[in-house]
């Protein structure tokens, strides 16, 4: 009897350290493959090579969007994010037309809200990060959510340099399996607005980083590209800084971005 438990007992202790030594290997054969490709770590976060770009949706006829206005002028002096201001065209027919609204903003947030992402759909304020997920535009928690879950070490690398002849040099590199649009957005950093009618009649409006003009620059296969930017190109009306996006077709989603600083 005595030598039937002992014997029981070394089975059961042979298939506990058969399962162990299961478990240890499959950890183990996990770890050089870590350290063959380690991801870049700044504190606690994975750091990208390009900054996570949000798009504020909004209108000076809105009166919930002065809020998300003001949160966009604070995550904009976050470098890791490139905060870009969209003004919609629909608010204009409620007593006030808005000055900075683009009708190529209200086409693009409904592309976006086609594609039936969380938080999609037509209304403001609302940002949308790196061309996926939305939330409502006055929600911090809800957006530095998406922020985080949109930090990816993956995307093209975009540099930038001003040439001798006074042309800027853009250089797209790295690998994709898909293809994307590049754009050059012309961005105004600052903006105030004094709202005449409507539900912010009488207030004093400030804006940051504001669409002024968007050009298609032509297309990223994956492989690397230049593209030249002429005088002309960085010089429209209003604008004092421009960006580069690098996007997936039809509103998808945005792979790489670069605020230039020439």
């Amino acid at each position: 009897m005595m030598r039937h438990i002992i014997l029981s007992a070394m089975v059961a202790a042979a298939a506990f350290a058969g399962f162990m030594g299961v478990q240890v290997a499959q950890t183990s054969s996990d770890v050089p493959a870590q350290i063959a490709s380690p991801p870049q770590i700044f504190g606690n976060e994975t750091v990208s090579p390009n900054p996570v770009v949000v798009e504020l949706f909004t209108s000076q006829g809105c009166s919930s969007c002065p809020p998300a206005d003001m949160l966009a002028s604070r995550l904009a002096k976050d470098s890791s994010l490139l905060v870009i201001t969209r003004p919609v065209t629909y608010w204009d027919r409620l007593g006030w037309k808005d000055t900075l609204a683009r009708e190529d903003n209200t086409r693009l947030q409904r592309n976006y809200a086609a594609k039936g992402n969380t938080g999609s759909g037509v209304y403001t304020p609302q940002m949308v990060v790196n061309g996926g997920g939305g939330a409502v535009g006055s929600r911090e928690g809800d957006i530095r959510s998406l922020v985080r879950l949109a930090k990816t070490n993956d995307g093209p690398i975009i540099e930038a340099q001003r040439t001798s002849n006074g042309t800027v040099a853009v250089n797209i590199t790295g690998k994709s399996r898909y293809m994307a649009g590049i754009s050059l957005l012309a961005l105004s950093s600052s903006e105030n607005v004094s709202v005449g009618r409507g539900e912010n009649g009488g207030r004093k409006l400030h804006y940051t980083n504001v669409v002024k003009a968007e050009r298609n620059l032509g297309s990223w296969d994956g492989n690397s590209a230049r593209i030249t930017l002429t005088g002309e190109d960085l010089n429209i009306s209003g604008a004092d800084k421009y960006a580069i996006i690098v996007q997936r077709p039809g509103a998808g989603k945005i792979i790489g971005a670069k605020l230039l600083e020439i």
